[in-house]
């Protein structure tokens, strides 16, 4: 069984490396295929767009077929996204990764749909699931910081000779973790509580999504966190399309400077849960939104200027746009919070409703039609738009009521 739990563990940090991989990988092929920013997107889009189609029908896998076929038909998706991106370099072609970054975003969304609950079922429920669960959270962030790191690390000091193939040893090494956590999932005996034969009819599931979306907190709670994604991939991504063509900065120090977003995402969560018994989510989320406003505001407007951080030399206002990742850290839980505040036993619907809106972040190739529009920075002006759409959420929309 420990055995199980470390292969779920591993599996959790995976799951926020595939998706910040699709979004560092926007620097390489915007190189070697030629992309604009827009195209350069293409990929993170894709990768969203697996949620958008394996959501609700994740779920309904779970419930049908347990947890250990979903747990193995994820891993299975998993390794084919990440040879597919491979096989890409190999015959260098555009069309066949952007077809890998959606077979990942499906397995992503698959991951998801197993890790959480299954890491609860393993710990035997309670504290120590609970615990499980923060682990692997913390592990979630940690896979989301080696993915822009790593990939500016191989790609090395040059953007203009960057390729696929440069990053091959990570894909390689990817489909190696996930080939042992297949045969971890195949051997080891996993519970498996809940498991319904027949399952829920697809018109019984859409009626449970239309009669919870009737609460106006859950409706515009969606709508959050659909653009919420905008916002949490649309930051790092534009920041390190935007420094890596520098030369006194290139590929390796933005890709650090990237992970260094995901880190303050990472402090941001620990002190969100410190103080998430004492401070509303509510309150949490306005303040929030806020710091963002400002930290962008500020990313867009300071002169442009290369100052050193730690040894590193870096434009002023990306030191600002990683400092984000504090604004961002707490929206997902928050958001989650009041969206599902007064529904009672419509929670479960309600969750996988959240998933597939993982889907708006294949809105990014609009942030980059922006950006090639009016420039890289420039075009955080619609990321403040959001923040401020979030501020509405947690100030006026998310007020539980239901309509109808």
């Amino acid at each position: 069984m420990k055995l199980a739990v470390a292969t779920m563990l591993m599996l959790f940090t995976m799951i926020q490396f595939i998706v910040n991989f699709a979004g560092s990988m926007g620097v390489v092929v915007k190189n070697q295929f030629g992309a604009s920013v827009t195209a350069s997107q293409f990929g993170a889009a894709a990768m969203f767009l697996g949620f958008l189609f394996f959501g609700i029908p994740g779920g309904l896998i779970l419930k049908r077929r347990g947890y250990r076929f979903t747990a193995l038909f994820a891993t299975g998706v998993a390794f084919a996204g990440m040879g597919v991106q491979l096989v890409s370099g190999m015959v260098a072609s555009f069309p066949v990764y952007v077809f890998g970054a959606f077979v990942s975003g499906v397995s992503a969304c698959l991951l998801n749909l197993v890790v959480n609950p299954m890491l609860n079922v393993l710990g035997g429920g309670g504290k120590k699931g609970n615990q499980l669960i923060l682990i692997g959270c913390t592990l979630n962030i940690i896979g989301g910081m080696l993915a822009p790191l790593l990939t500016g690390l191989l790609v090395g000091g040059d953007i203009e000779t960057a390729k696929v193939m440069d990053v091959a040893p990570m894909l390689v090494t990817a489909m190696v973790i996930y080939l042992t956590a297949f045969a971890v999932v195949w051997f080891v005996k996993i519970p498996e509580p809940g498991l319904e034969a027949a399952g829920a009819s697809t018109e019984s599931v859409f009626a449970a999504v239309k009669d919870a979306m009737r609460y106006r907190n859950l409706a515009f709670g969606v709508l959050a966190i659909f653009l919420y994604e905008v916002i949490e991939s649309g930051i790092p991504n534009m920041a390190n399309l935007y420094m890596s063509p520098i030369r006194e900065v290139g590929p390796a120090v933005a890709g650090t400077v990237v992970s260094g977003y995901w880190l303050a995402m990472a402090i941001g969560c620990g002190i969100g849960g410190v103080f998430g018994t004492k401070v509303p989510a509510r309150t949490m989320m306005i303040c929030c939104s806020l710091l963002g406003v400002t930290l962008l505001a500020l990313a867009i407007n300071v002169p442009y200027e290369l100052v050193k951080v730690f040894s590193m030399t870096v434009p002023k206002s990306m030191i600002f746009a990683a400092l984000c990742g504090f604004a961002t850290s707490i929206m997902w839980s928050s958001i989650f919070n009041l969206a599902v505040e007064g529904l009672g036993s419509r929670v479960e619907i309600a969750s996988g409703i959240f998933m597939t809106m993982v889907c708006g972040g294949m809105l990014l190739p609009l942030q980059g039609l922006l950006a090639d529009k009016v420039g890289i920075l420039n075009s955080y002006y619609l990321t403040i738009a959001l923040f401020l759409y979030l501020f509405l959420y947690a100030t006026v929309l998310s007020r539980p009521r239901r309509v109808g």
